[in-house]
C-alpha cells in the first residue's frame, strides 16, 4: 500500500519531508566500474568497445560491423506493421511542428553610442543519442531526443542503441530513420557513451549526448560532462497528479500507473482536496494492478514510492506541488488552466482530465525528456536549445568607444588587471590625440 498523508495531520511536515527526500535512484556504486571503461575505451578504442559488447551484450562484432548497415536498417524498418508504422509518423510529425516553433531568432541592435550589440544562433556540429535497449527500448525516445536535434540544423547526428544477443527493436530504427539519424551503432552501457565523447578510429566523437539509460550510462555521462555537452542527469520517472473528487477514479489510477509500470523505482503521487476519492482511487490502483502485464514493476513502485496526499484545498495542493517539482503534473481539476498558473516548478503540466500525461510521451508534440528528482526547480525538458549555443556579437565605433571605454579602464584597473585597462587606454589615447600630431605621425 502507498503512504496516505494529510495536512491537517500534526505529523504531517516530517513526513512529507521523508518523502521528498526517499532516495530512488539506482544504488550500485558504479561510478569506479563505470571510469575503468571509459579510461579503456581512451586507451584501446574500438578493441575495447568490442570486447565490452561481447562481455555485456553477448554480440561479437568487429569495427566493420558495429554500425547497422543501410541494407539492415531497411530490412528492419520493412517490418514494422503499417499501423505502427504510420503512428510514428504521426508522432514525428506533430513532434517536429511542436519544435520548429522553439527555433531562436538572431539578433542585432545600434545602441545610443553608435555600438553594434546582438547574438547569433548556431546548432552543435555533431550529436551522439543514446537509447537503452532491452526492455526500455523506446522508439518515442528517439523521436524525442532526434528531432529536436534535426530541427536545430546539427550536422550529423548518430545513434548507440545496444542490441543485446543482436536483437534489434525495428521501430527504433525507423524512428531513427524518421529523425534523420545519420548511423546507428549496436552498442550500448558506458563504453557507448564514451566512444561518442572521445571518438575510436571507427566512431567519430560528437559534441552532445541525449538520452535516457541505466546508471551506468548516467555515471558515464557525467563523467564525460565538459569533453561533450549532455542534456541531464534523469532518474527514474514520476508523476503528481492534482485532482479533485469530480473524475472518474480508475481513470486517475491508470494515470499514476503510467509511471510506476516504468520502473520499481519510479513515484506515482496523488493529491486530493477529497479524502474519499483519494482512498477510491488506490482501490482502484489495487484492482488494476491484479491485471496489469507489468504489475510486478508498478506494485512494487506504488508500495514502495508511492503516495495519497489530502489537502485543504488546491491551493494547497499547488504549494505542495512545487516542493515536489515533479517531472510530470496532470491537473484533474475544473479550472486547470487558473491553477496552473500557481504553478512554479513542473517539467510538463497536463491540463484536464482528458490529458493523460501517457499523450505527452508519444504524440502531443512536447518533449518528453524531463527533468526528474526535483531538478524542475532550475532546469527544463529538453528543446532546440539544447542542441545550439549562442555567440554574443559587439562591434564598437571609434565614438562609441570613445564614450564606454574610460568605464571599462576604471573596472579593470579596480580589479588589478592592468593589461585589460591598457588594451582601452591604447585606443583611447589614439583617439584623444590632436588631428595635426595624428597628421604627423
Amino acid at each position: 500500500m502507498p503512504q496516505f498523508l494529510d495536512t491537517r495531520e500534526a505529523d504531517f511536515a516530517p513526513r512529507f519531508t521523508a518523502l521528498l527526500e526517499m532516495k530512488r535512484e539506482d544504488s550500485p556504486e558504479v561510478d569506479d566500474v563505470v571510469a575503468g571503461i571509459i579510461a579503456d575505451v581512451r586507451a584501446r578504442g574500438d578493441e575495447a568497445v568490442i570486447a565490452l559488447t561481447s562481455r555485456f551484450d553477448r554480440l561479437d562484432l568487429t569495427p566493420e560491423t558495429l554500425a547497422f548497415s543501410a541494407e539492415e536498417i531497411a530490412e528492419a524498418v520493412a517490418q514494422v506493421p503499417a499501423a505502427e508504422r504510420a503512428a510514428l509518423e504521426h508522432a514525428a510529425e506533430r513532434i517536429r511542428a511542436y519544435h520548429l516553433r522553439q527555433r531562436p531568432e538572431d539578433e542585432s541592435w545600434t545602441d545610443a553610442h553608435g555600438a553594434t550589440l546582438g547574438w547569433r544562433w548556431t546548432p552543435v556540429d555533431a550529436a551522439g543519442l543514446y537509447v537503452p535497449g532491452g526492455l526500455a527500448s523506446y522508439p518515442s525516445s528517439v523521436l524525442m531526443n532526434a528531432i529536436p536535434a534535426q530541427v536545430a540544423g546539427v550536422k550529423r547526428l548518430v545513434m548507440c542503441a545496444p542490441t543485446p544477443d543482436g536483437v534489434s527493436n525495428p521501430l527504433v530504427l525507423l524512428a531513427a530513420h524518421l529523425s534523420g539519424v545519420e548511423t546507428v551503432y549496436r552498442i550500448g552501457g558506458a563504453q557507448a557513451v564514451a566512444a561518442m565523447a572521445y571518438g575510436t578510429d571507427t566512431i567519430a566523437p560528437v559534441d552532445k549526448i541525449t538520452g535516457p539509460g541505466n546508471a551506468f550510462v548516467a555515471a558515464a555521462k557525467r563523467r564525460v560532462f565538459g569533453k561533450v555537452g549532455i542534456d541531464m542527469i534523469a532518474g527514474p520517472s514520476e508523476i503528481l497528479v492534482i485532482a479533485d473528487g469530480d473524475n472518474d477514479p480508475d481513470w486517475i489510477a491508470l494515470d499514476l500507473l503510467s509511471q510506476a509500470e516504468h520502473d520499481e523505482s519510479a513515484q506515482s503521487i496523488l493529491i486530493t482536496d477529497d479524502a474519499d476519492f483519494g482512498r477510491a482511487v488506490a482501490a482502484a490502483v489495487e484492482k488494476r494492478l491484479e491485471t496489469l502485464e507489468r504489475r510486478a514493476i508498478a506494485g512494487a513502485s506504488w508500495r514502495d514510492y508511492g503516495a495519497v496526499i489530502t489537502v485543504r484545498d488546491l491551493a494547497e495542493a499547488a504549494d505542495l506541488s512545487n516542493r515536489v517539482a515533479p517531472e510530470h503534473l496532470e491537473l484533474c481539476v475544473a479550472d486547470p488552466v487558473a491553477l496552473s498558473e500557481k504553478i512554479t516548478h513542473a517539467g510538463a503540466i497536463f491540463l484536464g482530465q482528458w490529458t493523460p500525461e501517457a499523450i505527452g510521451d508519444y504524440i502531443g508534440g512536447p518533449n518528453h525528456v524531463l527533468p526528474t528528482a526535483r531538478s524542475a526547480r532550475f532546469s527544463s525538458g529538453l528543446s532546440v536549445l539544447d542542441f545550439m549555443k549562442r555567440t554574443t556579437l559587439a562591434q564598437m565605433t571609434p565614438a562609441a568607444l570613445k564614450a564606454i571605454g574610460p568605464a571599462a579602464e576604471t573596472l579593470a584597473v579596480s580589479e588589478s588587471l592592468e593589461a585589460h585597462g591598457l588594451s582601452v587606454r591604447a585606443r583611447l589615447d589614439r583617439l584623444n590625440r590632436p588631428a595635426t600630431e595624428e597628421g604627423g605621425a
